[in-house]
């Protein structure tokens, strides 16, 4: 097949030889491609679909063997009395069976967790391990009021602090050395770890003790979230996220949302000022909490529920456990609030545009810019990877890249931009395609939804098509 082509500046001739698409390539390059014409502009608006995605959603208990409700997060809590049965001896087998740890590890979840040292019951009982008691002299309280009966220790007690620096370094040792905990809501102080005690007990600690307690955590775990029940001023110092065992509650969540806008006094200790202001707070920490257990499925899925969706937004939460919908019938007369509430917790992400070429002639690579949006109300709070996939004509993966971003800033409301290039060295001219997909660092596969409609079967999102036209053998850009 022969070709002539004429050009203007010199009047020249060039025959040439070859097939009809390299011939063709070689055109273009005689004759460009305007910008405007190869640019391509690809949008994709969000989906309101419930998501059920990794590190948000329902968290119920690990103990549990079967949820009505989809969930990736579980909720486990330990007593240092189970937990430390004889001193120096941590007794993670029976934690880790009752809670079904391994098999919530191969499945991809992770956990919320929670070491307490005082869970109130229907009688007199200890949750410190009966060594602990006699080492502090019994210092404490048993106290039988509304939360029900149990044993209050000193929490200031210097027997205390010195061995719970212990077992918290000994998780620390077990579980801090990837996010397979993800969120540690920090207990060991007040009733059911939630950092108060009732009034007439009045031994709990104050700001220096409450410090130091946090401090053995963040050593233990320094690459997981920790969480506290209120903003202590140690939330804001160093950008701890916050739990709301009180979810729904209307008189209890507003109360919760004022300290975190204003800060304020903590009258257990009567400290005026121990809590500080951090409304922008859960946009580097999450947010979490359980359903408030004075407020029925009726009213919190059903009756209330604008309300109850409300309170979510205004606490940017991302979490809800232990108590939630976990034996709510899938399909009952509670879905639809249920499913309304998990397409608001947490983060939606997606691509809200693509801007690539329409033909790659004659290059190494292909340059895209990308622009991610979040139409959730919070963002995620662990820097998973999003890698590109080429996939060729039938939707195989021929290659994956790694674009260089930090899926953490993207954030409600915001667009977040990014451009990037995807190797095409080696490749045959012919019609290719780019997937994109977030990968769960514990898999390497991808693993999570993408709040815009699904074109694959897998996590992999096909954002845009373009042709690859290589011409002989000749040098690539």
């Amino acid at each position: 097949m022969i070709l002539k082509v004429s050009l203007s500046k010199g009047n020249k001739i060039l025959i040439f030889v070859g097939a009809p698409v390299q011939i063709l390539a070689l055109f273009f390059m005689l004759l460009p491609i305007p910008f405007e014409r190869n640019l391509q502009i690809i949008s994709f608006s969000p989906i309101s679909d419930p998501l059920v995605n990794p590190l948000m959603g329902w968290a119920p208990w690990a103990t549990l063997e079967y949820s009505e409700q989809p969930h990736t997060l579980v909720y486990a809590d330990l007593t240092w009395r189970d937990f430390e049965p004889q001193q120096g001896f941590f007794d993670f087998d029976s934690f880790e069976s009752k809670n079904q740890l391994d098999r919530w590890r191969r499945e991809g979840k992770r956990v919320v967790f929670r070491f307490v040292a005082d869970v109130p019951g229907d009688d007199y009982h200890l949750d410190i391990p009966d060594w602990l008691f006699e080492a502090m002299n019994g210092d404490g309280d048993y106290y039988d009021n509304d939360y029900g009966k149990g044993f209050s220790p000193t929490y200031s007690n210097p027997v205390f602090i010195q061995n719970h620096k212990l077992a918290i370094e000994a998780l620390g040792r077990r579980y801090g050395n990837d996010d397979f905990f993800a969120y540690i809501e920090l207990g060991s102080l007040g009733h059911w770890g939630e950092w108060h005690i009732s009034s007439e007990l009045g031994k709990f600690p104050k700001e220096n003790v409450r410090e130091l307690i946090v401090t053995h955590y963040v050593s233990a775990f320094p690459k997981t979230h920790l969480l506290m029940r209120r903003p202590f001023s140690i939330a804001r110092i160093l950008n701890l996220g916050l739990y709301n065992d009180m979810t729904g509650d209307p008189e209890s969540t507003s109360t919760w949302l004022d300290w975190i806008e204003y800060g304020g006094g903590f009258s257990v200790t009567e400290e005026n000022d121990a809590l500080d202001p951090i409304p922008d707070g859960w946009q580097t920490a999450p947010i979490g909490g359980e359903q408030a257990p004075s407020i029925s499925d009726q009213v919190f899925y059903r009756e209330n529920l604008k309300q109850t969706l409300d309170l979510l937004r205004k606490s940017h939460a991302s979490f809800i456990g232990p108590n939630g919908p976990y034996r709510l019938e899938h399909g009952g007369i509670f879905q639809n609030g249920i499913d309304q509430i998990l397409s608001v917790l947490g983060y939606r992400i997606y691509v809200k545009q693509i801007q690539m070429p329409r033909w790659v002639i004659l290059k190494r690579k292909i340059h895209i810019q990308l622009s991610f949006a979040n139409d959730g109300i919070a963002p995620i709070y662990y820097n998973w990877p999003i890698n590109l996939y080429l996939l060729d004509e039938y939707g195989e993966v021929i290659t994956i890249s790694q674009i260089d971003m930090d899926i953490r800033k993207v954030m409600p409301g915001e667009s977040y931009r990014v451009s990037t290039n995807v190797p095409l060295t080696g490749f045959k001219s012919g019609s290719y395609s780019l997937g994109i997909a977030v990968v769960d660092p514990q898999t390497q596969q991808p693993a999570v939804q993408l709040a815009m409609e699904k074109n694959r079967a897998d996590m992999i999102y096909e954002i845009g098509v373009f042709e690859f036209i290589r011409v002989f053998n000749m040098p690539s850009e």
